[in-house]
């Protein structure tokens, strides 16, 4: 097991590639704290989780709450022991229904739209990843793992902000990473592009079939993977794979980078 004995705190736990991850985390050993805003989806990755033998807790907790995100750490890391690994997964509204900014050319999207996406991803990203390297810090070991997209280095129309914040994050991994790498602590980020099990989800399908000229998610699908190098997308296992590896010991290596699980949809 690659993350036998860890603590593990994953943020948005209750959504596609939150509850993946966490599923694989408690998988290959640890103990996997679930954090998200609402109980009833954080529950059902718990139930599955525990069906599955394996060791988990729920917690409802904002990640945008700076004191509630730090009073949460503190208490999972005293009655843990420690706290290995922190997982940002929180959805930063720009898929969300009701806060959709894709799709939309940028000369018409408002700026609150705009920057509603980019103030919520930087700002979960840096309280979660705060209150962690805190506490990773003093017991001089630790991981802080987060996810982007590819539209932090590729360059396509309707986009909206979503790959503005993706490379801001990217960015402060970076920093990050530069300031807590000599007490143990390493940050890392995975680059994902499109994932066809979340589409019915995190993602507005309808959105998509619009956009592709109506074509079925299936289609959709198919589409997607001609833009990649291996002519096939990426999967929710593969995602939640490669966040294990990183989480773990055999990645000791590695920090302050992007791993690109896009399928060679982007080169970065």
């Amino acid at each position: 097991m690659l993350l036998k004995n860890k603590n593990a705190i994953v943020y948005g736990a209750g959504g596609g590639i939150g509850g993946g991850v966490a599923r694989t985390f408690a998988r290959e050993g640890a103990r996997v704290f679930l954090v998200g805003r609402t109980r009833e989806k954080l529950e059902a990755v718990a139930a599955e989780i525990t069906a599955a033998g394996g060791a988990t807790e729920v917690a409802v907790v904002d990640a945008t709450d700076e004191q509630a995100v730090n009073d949460h750490v503190r208490d999972v890391a005293t009655r843990a022991g420690r706290l290995d690994i922190s997982m940002n997964l929180i959805s930063h509204g720009d898929t969300d229904a009701g806060g959709y900014v894709q799709g939309v050319p940028l000369v018409e999207i408002p700026a609150a739209d705009f920057f509603r996406p980019i103030t919520k991803g930087v700002l979960a990203n840096y309280i979660s990843a705060q209150a962690a390297a805190r506490q990773m810090v003093q017991q001089g070991s630790g991981v802080i793992l987060t996810l982007t997209n590819a539209g932090s280095t590729g360059a396509a129309p309707l986009m909206g902000s979503t790959g503005v914040v993706a490379a801001a994050i990217e960015t402060f991994v970076r920093y990050l990473a530069a300031e807590v790498g000599e007490y143990g602590v390493r940050v890392l980020g995975l680059k994902i592009a499109a994932v066809p099990e979340l589409f019915t989800k995190d993602l507005r399908t309808d959105v998509f079939e619009k956009d592709s000229g109506g074509l079925d998610s299936e289609g959709v699908t198919a589409m997607l993977a001609q833009m990649t190098m291996l002519r096939r997308v990426t999967t929710l296992a593969q995602v939640a794979d490669v966040a294990a590896f990183l989480a773990s010991d055999q990645a000791g290596g590695m920090t302050a980078t992007i791993t690109n699980v896009t399928g060679g949809m982007v080169l970065d």
